[in-house]
């Protein structure tokens, strides 16, 4: 996709359009291995569906590194593209954006609500 396709497919989301980005190139270069690793797990996350960070840890083979993670989801430099928003603490919602409360986690509520609601219909 191309800047101007991915900003379309943004706002066909946040219209409440089931999109797939995962087609969507995204330089992860200035990242670490261990946080590219994580978020290339998180790009697999289905629309509508959650995992914690302590499933996401074990899914990229480091049991008991939930915070780990966390920090690693918090490094993502594409939201929404790479879903980050779909991880959540095993105790509630978790953050967003670096944050852990606030604007950016109430926007990630909304989204998880709207994908929760698209994917009944």
């Amino acid at each position: 996709m191309n800047d101007m396709t991915i900003f379309q497919a943004i706002l066909r989301y946040f219209g409440g359009e089931i999109i797939d980005f995962s087609d969507c190139e995204v330089d992860l270069s200035g990242l670490t291995q261990f946080q590219r690793e994580v978020l290339e797990e998180v790009r697999k996350i289905p629309y509508g569906e959650t995992i914690t960070y302590q499933e996401l840890a074990s899914r990229v083979g480091r049991n008991g590194a939930a915070r780990a993670v966390g920090s690693a989801v918090a490094k993502n430099p594409y939201p929404i593209i790479i879903p980050c928003h779909r991880v959540v603490a095993s105790s509630g919602i978790g953050g967003f954006c670096g944050e852990t409360c606030g604007e950016k986690v109430e926007l990630k509520r909304k989204m998880l609500e709207m994908e929760a609601n698209c994917k009944r219909k």
